[in-house]
């Protein structure tokens, strides 16, 4: 398995020395968030070919304010636009994944009539990801939605296409579930992982390996599966020395990889 690190998790504000520092820390890719800026996208390519580090995945946060799962057909079509930008940037800057929040369900947005509407979404916007050559990864997060594995396993193989896998989150599964289960029933649809752990006395993210994750279940259950991707680290940075984090973080996860 990989290191990789969210942009966002990086300090400070100068791209370059965003790459070199995750290179520094020995992370082999990082993943930046979609935004509708092109020159940011550019920004973003320049600075990971100087420091010589991969863009390995993009990510599709946008989708929270227009979900592919609302009923209001502007704002779906507008998620749909920004998962087609994602693809766009995905491509561009050479990573693998496009993490994609799947739908929200809300008081307005019934779980039925989001799962219709989030299914469709993805199988018009599945040949787009297979021209691209990109795949777009449905994350599992806190949006009410697809929260069980058998759930998720179903609603991914019904888009039906090669091109729509997993994107699983260990640390977001703790509060309602185990980590290690989730990842044995996606199995190999999961094509991509989030880490980052989560406490459930305060049912606050904390740090790797500070909190209740079963580190080595997670690492079985990868194996398992034959996942050979990256662990993309997703944490904020300290308040003093933020720059450390980025080297604990990659620390724990030689950690977690190794297994012992």
């Amino acid at each position: 398995m990989k290191k990789g690190i969210c942009l966002n998790s990086l300090p400070g504000d100068d791209l370059r020395a965003k790459f070199e520092l995750a290179k520094r820390a020995g992370f082999e890719g990082v993943e930046p968030t979609l935004t509708e800026d092109k020159e940011e996208r550019d920004r973003i390519k320049r600075a990971a070919e100087e420091a010589g580090v991969r863009v390995h995945s993009v990510m599709g946060g946008l989708l929270w304010k227009f979900p592919l799962s609302s009923l209001d057909d502007k704002v779906r079509g507008k998620g749909m636009e920004i998962v087609a930008l994602g693809l766009e940037w995905a491509r561009e800057l050479g990573a693998e994944t496009l993490l994609v929040v799947p739908g929200v369900v809300d008081k307005g947005t019934p779980y039925d009539k989001a799962y219709e509407r989030s299914l469709a979404a993805l199988k018009e916007l599945a040949p787009i990801a297979e021209k691209a050559g990109v795949v777009i990864c449905v994350e599992n997060v806190w949006n009410r939605f697809l929260t069980s594995p058998l759930e998720m396993r179903r609603f991914i193989e019904e888009v039906g296409s090669d091109y729509v896998k997993a994107y699983f989150d260990v640390g977001n599964i703790l509060i309602y579930g185990w980590p290690e289960q989730w990842i044995r029933i996606l199995g190999d649809l999961v094509r991509a992982v989030h880490v980052k752990d989560f406490d459930l006395g305060t049912r606050q993210f904390v740090h790797l390996l500070r909190g209740d994750v079963d580190w080595g279940a997670v690492r079985e259950a990868l194996l398992e599966v034959g996942y050979q991707g990256y662990l993309t680290v997703e944490l904020p940075t300290y308040k003093s020395y933020p720059d450390q984090m980025v080297f604990d973080s990659s620390a724990a996860l030689d950690r977690i990889i190794k297994g012992a």
